[in-house]
């Protein structure tokens, strides 16, 4: 049996919830078919459980209770911790998100096993070999799970999120779990509305354009924007930038920035460096544009362009705009 934490938001559950459950699905057929469950906590969006049926969810665990009417990392696990129970389940997971990786930490814990986060992929079912993203995305490391429940997290965008091929009417149970009080001891007390265009959308972007110390200056930034408009996309830049002043923080992807994972990164002007790459190594795709052909990120990009980035990109542009009429 396994179970899935779902987290959710006004729509339903969160993409990175679906991509964790796809990836179960997967967990699941290597196993024989073994049921596959959610847990959802606090009041769900409608339509929820028509949503979880679509991904082939068996039965929804539905946790409410005072005890969750603010967010708490420890009460949340919890409310996982006696859904497995109650499920038998033998492998536990969640999104790799601040929340998920909070949650299935504490369940590790009361369950005082070894937990995986940020998994990609799994080799096998015995023994259980998972690969996870260690050092910021920058190394892979394989991890042995031999004790059950088997607890884990999902990098976001290590799979796609799919509808299963035979979806399900899930039963919704709902159950009232123990909650002890040194469980809420930290919980969220207020929330507050963050600024427009923060790191937000560079996160969840499928397509980030990105720009470094090549650019220039600010005004180096006007075709690099122009092909991220073009592309559907968001721009990202470099600390250098950031340091310089020339772009805002929240744009920033790096150690000490965002951790982005879209199907295409194009790095314009960016040498690449360790910081840097340990935001951007989970792009599926990456693009270099430098005029160093020895620069880290150009040899550690699937394609390069050796050249200009002030005459590549509107080179680029162009073609981008003659293909789109």
């Amino acid at each position: 049996m396994i179970i899935v934490l779902v987290e959710t938001d006004a729509t339903g559950a969160t993409e990175m919830s679906r991509e964790a459950i796809t990836f179960a699905r997967g967990l699941s057929a290597a196993g024989g078919g073994v049921p596959v469950d959610a847990l959802v906590v606090g009041e769900p969006a409608p339509g929820l459980g028509e949503q979880l049926g679509e991904y082939g969810i068996r039965q929804v665990h539905h946790a409410v209770g005072d005890a969750f009417s603010a967010y708490s990392g420890a009460a949340w696990a919890a409310a996982l911790q006696s859904a497995r129970t109650a499920a038998g389940s033998v492998v536990v997971m969640g999104s790799g998100t601040p929340r998920g990786n909070e949650i299935l930490a504490h369940v590790a814990a009361r369950a005082d096993v070894p937990m995986a986060a940020n998994v990609i992929s799994f080799e096998g079912l015995s023994p259980f070999v998972v690969t996870r993203q260690v050092v910021g995305g920058s190394v892979l490391e394989e991890m042995r799970l031999d004790q059950r429940p088997a607890v884990f997290t999902i990098a976001g965008h290590a799979v796609e999120a799919s509808a299963a091929d035979q979806p399900t009417t899930p039963e919704v149970v709902e159950f009232k779990p123990e909650v002890a009080e040194a469980d809420l001891v930290a919980r969220v007390v207020s929330r507050e509305a963050p600024p427009p265009d923060l790191s937000g959308a560079l996160k969840s972007a499928r397509v980030v354009v990105g720009a470094g110390r090549g650019a220039g200056g600010p005004a180096g930034f006007d075709a690099v924007l122009e092909m991220a408009d073009l592309l559907d996309g968001t721009l990202g830049v470099s600390r250098v930038v950031t340091g310089a002043g020339w772009r805002p923080h929240h744009e920033q992807i790096g150690q000490t920035g965002s951790r982005i994972s879209p199907e295409l990164y194009v790095a314009c002007g960016i040498s690449g460096a360790i910081q840097h790459w340990a935001g951007c190594a989970s792009a599926k795709t990456i693009l270099a544009i430098n005029t160093d052909a020895e620069a880290p990120m150009v040899t550690k990009a699937h394609y390069a362009v050796i050249g200009d980035m002030h005459e590549i990109v509107p080179a680029i542009n162009e073609e981008l705009r003659r293909r789109r009429g």
